[in-house]
């Protein structure tokens, strides 16, 4: 009887430093999962804000020759959601068309946009293109 009382004592529970080592094992695991899930949604706000400025500057080349002139200068906007854009367009200079008299001519289209992501950083976007436009 004395065997099973004494094998009965040393199964009882944990010790003190078993549920110690237990705890800190999980407080370093909840930590770097913690960390992980921050980078996670601070990543997803930045590809959210990069998707916003990308559709704005598609939009604005898109509305060149309909809603902005293709004519050169500079075009702004007001900002849209926070995120700013400019469209620029410059004539195209190269040496094929200073040889031959084309009846349209190529305009060099640049949209930019700039926004603050949640964090405060500075976003650039630039798209560029080459546009036809008719001579008169």
């Amino acid at each position: 009887m004395n065997t099973v009382l004494a094998s009965r004592r040393r199964q009882r529970g944990f010790s003190l430093l078993e549920v110690l080592v237990a705890f800190t094992i999980l407080a370093l695991s909840l930590g770097v999962l913690l960390q992980i899930f921050s980078r996670s949604m601070t990543v997803t706000a930045r590809g959210t804000d990069f998707a916003r400025a990308a559709q704005i500057a598609e939009e604005r080349l898109a509305g060149v020759g309909f809603e902005i002139p293709l004519e050169a200068g500079l075009y702004d906007g007001d900002p849209e959601q926070g995120i700013a854009w400019s469209v620029l367009i410059a004539p195209y200079e190269n040496e094929i068309a200073s040889l031959v008299d084309l009846p349209v001519a190529p305009y060099l289209v640049v949209v930019e946009v700039i926004w603050r992501d949640g964090g405060g950083k500075p976003g650039h976007l630039s798209l560029t293109t080459l546009r036809l436009a008719q001579t008169l």
